[in-house]
């Protein structure tokens, strides 16, 4: 979204405990959902989350896109491939994106990203996001509706 002052971050996972709207304009909000991967929190809070998105993506009938945001340092995790199977399965559009593309080694790129793409059995390669790079950003909003 390009306001860094619109929603406190944290660099903590977890932080995110709520479903948070973000109203863009009249036709697009942008609804950011409590992050699960690295998140240390119990396990009966990670399943409340689990539950709390399930019945949001399940339930929400003008959902239009969900953008998967994975780790790039990291394989996908057990919960990423369950969401993108349920999404599958519900047949909801999926966007996935490689998160901190930047922090990996040149080299390692391309072999991270064949890894998210053959776990989550995507038929193209994931887009990737960067801090650094703006041009990714653009990127990532022109796939939201293709």
């Amino acid at each position: 979204l390009n306001r860094k002052k619109l929603v406190k971050t944290s660099s903590t996972p977890g932080k995110t405990q709520l479903i948070n709207f973000f109203k863009i304009n009249d036709e697009f909000y942008f609804v950011d959902l409590p992050g699960y991967g690295f998140a240390k929190v119990p396990g009966s809070v990670s399943k409340q989350w689990q539950r709390l998105i399930e019945a949001y993506l399940q339930e929400r009938e003008t959902l239009r896109n969900v953008v998967l945001i994975v780790d790039s340092r990291h394989k996908p995790t057990a919960q990423d491939r369950q969401l993108k199977q349920w999404l599958d399965y519900y047949q909801r559009p999926v966007l996935i994106v490689a998160s901190k593309i930047d922090k990996l080694k040149r080299g390692q790129i391309q072999k991270q990203l064949k890894q998210i793409k053959q776990d989550l059995s995507l038929d193209k390669t994931p887009l990737v996001h960067s801090s650094l790079e703006k041009g990714r950003r653009e990127e990532i909003w022109k796939n939201l509706w293709p």
